[in-house]
Formats: C-alpha cells, structure tokens, sequence
C-alpha cells in the first residue's frame, strides 16, 4: 500500500490558471525545467492514483489570504467524501476567526490543516502561527508545514528548521509534518535542529535534489516512524519517489513505515 500525503488540487474552473501562475513564479524565480506533470483537478488526482499504483491520497489546501478559508474547507469537504482522497483543510495565520475556524475544520472531519510561511507570509514561531500550533495540538488536528524554501518564492525563509526548532519550545510537535523532509534545501540545517524531535517529515519533492547519502542519513537518524510518504503532486509524478525509496538501503518494514503506516497513524 502507498498514501501519497502530499498532493494539491483546486477547484476545475481555476486549476489550470492557477498552474500556470504558480509555473510562472517558479521559473522566474528558480529554474524553467520544474513544470506540473500533470493537471490539477481532482480527475486528474484520481486518474494519477490509478497510474501510479497509489492507495490514498491526501490533498493539502493553503489559504493564501485571509478571505479565502470558507471556500477552500467547503471544497476540501467535498473532496474527503471521495472514496480514497481525504483533504485537510487551510486557515491563514493573521485572520481573525482562526479559532472558530480550526473548530470549523475539526466538525467538517478533516483531519488537518496545511499552512504554507512562504505563501501566507508568516514566521512559524510568531504568536499567532503558535496559537494555531497549540489549539491544533488540542483538537488533534495534524499540521502539515512547507519547510524550507519556495521555488516560487523570494526570501526569507520564514520556515526554517531553526525556528520549527524554536517553535516546538511551546508545542509538542506530534501533530507536525514538515514537508520536504524537514525543510527543503535546508537539509544540512534539518540534521542540527530538527532530526530526533517528534516533528514528522514528508518526502514531498525531494528525491531529486537531496543527496541520496544525507537522504538515507536522515531516514534512519530520525527513524523512518516519523517520515510519510509525499510527492507534492502535481509536480512530481507519484510513483517516482517511491521507485527511488526502493533503490535505496532502507528495509521493507523502514519503507512500510513511510509508504503507509505512518500515515495512517495520522489519519486515524
């Protein structure tokens, strides 16, 4: 069984301007070769999965201002009644709802939230990224963080492994999933601040620009209990990260973990 933890859609009206948009920030800003592989609608999702052999897929939504939540999660629910897709749902750090929010999303059955520093704008360590971090710990919601840089971006990095560091000062951190193994291209910094606490990592667009020596370094110095399966679809096909996981000197129970076990756990 594969759960791909890690993947986008939107809405069929927008997806393909929204693509586009992202597109055109990320080569901009970083290289014109990253380009999604596929659509992103949730047809496009399903016909992936079957592709791809992947079980289940969980879809992260970001709330990019602090108008657009009440969409995002009434879309987001529709999607968790897919057979074999749950969705999380998203809340910007700086409106003034949040909480009523965060309850919105625990009555909706979505599982989490993801929240995005780099596309919201925020530091994970300031007080109102903490008070989410908290009351999602309460509620038993699971955070799901892009860390590290943002191909589409410019800095500074407002989630770097320093400050998730920082920020698990007030939070346990049992609910966190950094995606992008912690932070991406910030890795010899996740090895100093965050491998062996309890924040969970994702391997969301990572295979390809990590070396394979600090890759394995870090699967088996965290523990493979604590990394999920990602590939950020569309932008990454959703088999390949596992085709590189198995070439890898990882274990069958090591990749259990990751490809499924894990994820579980946090899906309940």
């Amino acid at each position: 069984m594969i759960i791909d933890f890690h993947t986008h859609i939107f809405p069929d009206k927008i997806a393909e301007r929204v693509i586009a948009t992202l597109e055109a920030g990320i080569h901009n800003r970083f290289r014109e070769d990253v380009r999604a592989v596929i659509g992103a609608t949730l047809d496009d999702l399903k016909t992936s999965m079957a592709e791809n052999n992947i079980d289940y897929s969980v879809v992260m939504p970001i709330a990019t201002t602090v108008t657009q939540y009440e969409s995002i999660n009434n879309f987001a629910q529709l999607v968790n009644e897919t057979d074999s897709i749950f969705s999380f749902g998203s809340l910007h750090p700086m409106q003034e709802n949040w909480e009523s929010v965060l309850y919105d999303i625990k009555t909706k059955g979505l599982k989490g939230i993801k929240l995005h520093p780099e596309y919201q704008q925020f530091y994970i360590d300031c007080p109102e990224s903490l008070r989410i971090l908290r009351k999602c710990e309460e509620l038993d919601l699971t955070v799901v963080l892009h860390a590290g840089k943002d191909h589409g971006v410019d800095p500074p990095v407002h989630c770097t492994p320093e400050r998730l560091r920082h920020a698990l000062n007030y939070v346990s951190g049992e609910k966190i999933v950094a995606a992008h193994l912690g932070g991406w291209d910030l890795w010899n910094d996740v090895e100093k601040y965050l491998v062996g606490t309890n924040v969970m990592f994702d391997t969301a667009f990572t295979v390809d620009f990590i070396d394979k020596t600090q890759l394995v370094r870090i699967i088996h110095s965290h523990g493979s209990g604590k990394i999920v399966y990602g590939t950020d679809s569309p932008w990454e096909k959703q088999s390949h990260a596992a085709e590189v996981l198995r070439e890898l000197p990882l274990t069958k129970d090591e990749l259990d973990n990751i490809f499924y076990k894990n994820a579980q756990k946090l899906l309940r």
